[in-house]
């Protein structure tokens, strides 16, 4: 099964997204899509990151990335499948793969809650702007890119805990933050909040500037990050050698050809 005949079988359709859609994607480098999870997904999915972080103690994140003042979970489609309902959804399928022209596959699935006080990120790119093979821009004159991202609000994302920020259209500069800002944890002059009602799902250009900004509350954010890339860059989590027998014995066919395994 190819990976089209794999979309197609988890409920992608060239109607998926509306041609509004496609364009904030295209212009903006970012769309919202409220209302994704249910509450009762979304508490079922922090009951299972709460329960996760408890069984992993300090090796939590271990497999991708540990970060201080957060707590980290990696490797998520490898250890329930509570979270195929993230990296299966049709509609997030749908924008991943109008992102990436229809060459696509899971790269990651972590979790990240900023602590109170922490959370703050320089501004960045999830990836780098000159892999080779995925030139970021093409002889038509259209840019290539190779790496597309979604934030899954797993609280309410407000102006006081923690939300990531981006720059909307900085995707179709050609530039990383670190050679365009002087410092890139500073606040840039057309920078937003991504702000929203747990359950909401921020899909973005992985070359969409953001990063997290400073958690002034009094209580953990948490949030999902389902990463995709084409299919010929290496993922950021090594979703074969990681795969765990049980999880092969239960993935359908599509899902294995999704997930690259």
């Amino acid at each position: 099964m190819d990976i089209q005949a794999a979309l197609f079988t988890l409920g992608v359709r060239d109607d998926t997204l509306t041609a509004a859609e496609k364009n904030a994607l295209d212009e903006n480098g970012y769309l919202p899509l409220p209302g994704t999870l249910t509450p009762a997904q979304v508490q079922a999915l922090r009951t299972r990151l709460q329960e996760l972080e408890k069984e992993e103690g300090e090796d939590a994140g271990k497999e991708v990335h540990q970060e201080a003042g957060t707590a980290r979970l990696a490797n998520l489609a490898n250890k329930d499948p509570i979270f195929d309902l993230i990296w299966t959804n049709p509609k997030v399928l749908a924008a991943m793969s109008h992102v990436l022209d229809g060459d696509l596959k899971l790269s990651s699935l972590n979790a990240r809650a900023s602590l109170p006080g922490h959370g703050l990120q320089a501004l960045h790119c999830d990836g780098s702007l000159s892999l080779e093979g995925f030139a970021m821009s093409s002889e038509d004159g259209n840019r290539r890119f190779y790496a597309c991202n979604s934030i899954w609000l797993l609280n309410d994302f407000t102006p006081e805990n923690g939300a990531t920020r981006l720059v909307p259209g900085s995707h179709r500069s050609g530039l990383d933050p670190r050679q365009d800002m002087e410092d890139p944890q500073a606040p840039h002059p057309d920078e937003m909040l991504v702000l929203g009602k747990a359950g909401t799902v921020f899909v973005f250009n992985a070359f969409t500037w953001h990063g997290g900004t400073v958690n002034r509350s009094d209580s953990l954010r948490r949030a999902l990050h389902c990463y995709f890339v084409r299919r010929g860059v290496p993922p950021q989590t090594d979703q074969q050698g990681l795969l765990r027998p049980e999880t092969a014995a239960r993935l359908s066919e599509a899902q294995k050809v999704v997930l690259g395994v």
